[in-house]
């Protein structure tokens, strides 16, 4: 039989592995929508949902940045 402060400290260990694993998760996400990683995956639901032809990820990629790129707003070159 183990003792009830090995079982206590197990369990804490454990609690803090999650929250380390929650962490990380969650830092994995935040940094995705930083960078805009995310931006193809709702593309695809949104074009699916409404019955759109769903382009590849490379077309997708281009036609972001001839977007981005033609728009001074987003950074892209008046000159």
């Amino acid at each position: 039989m183990t003792a009830p402060g090995a079982v206590a400290s197990a369990t804490a260990r454990g609690g803090a592995l999650a929250r380390a694993r929650r962490g990380a998760a969650w830092l994995r996400w935040y940094l995705g929508e930083l960078n805009g990683e995310h931006a193809y995956d709702r593309y695809v639901e949104r074009a699916r949902a409404s019955g759109q032809r769903v382009l590849s990820r490379r077309e997708f990629e281009h036609d972001r940045t001839d977007r981005r790129d033609s728009d001074p707003r987003e950074g892209g070159c008046c000159c």
